[in-house]
């Protein structure tokens, strides 16, 4: 699979200005699993070949910098699979 690397930010700042949060490839793809295929947690850890409570502290974890860069005007930056 490629990768290609994808920046959202906040209209109207430019990107120098702005303090950038990074999304891990793990992250991404428990974003993927449980929030746009909306998976139960079990079947997403299961997919990712991890345990279940890993898998809670990964969603955690993305959940809470894609809020914080929602909420506080940061850049989110992260690379994306090609499917």
């Amino acid at each position: 699979a490629d990768h290609s690397s994808v920046c959202f930010k906040p209209c109207g700042i430019r990107k120098v200005e702005i303090e950038e949060i990074i999304l891990l490839d793990d992250e991404m793809e428990a974003i993927r699993l449980a929030d746009y295929k909306s998976l139960y947690q079990q079947e997403c850890a299961d997919k990712m070949g991890i345990s279940r409570t890993t898998f809670s502290r990964l969603i955690e974890s993305a959940r809470k910098k894609i809020s914080d860069a929602l909420l506080n005007k940061k850049a989110l930056k992260t690379k994306i699979k090609e499917e």
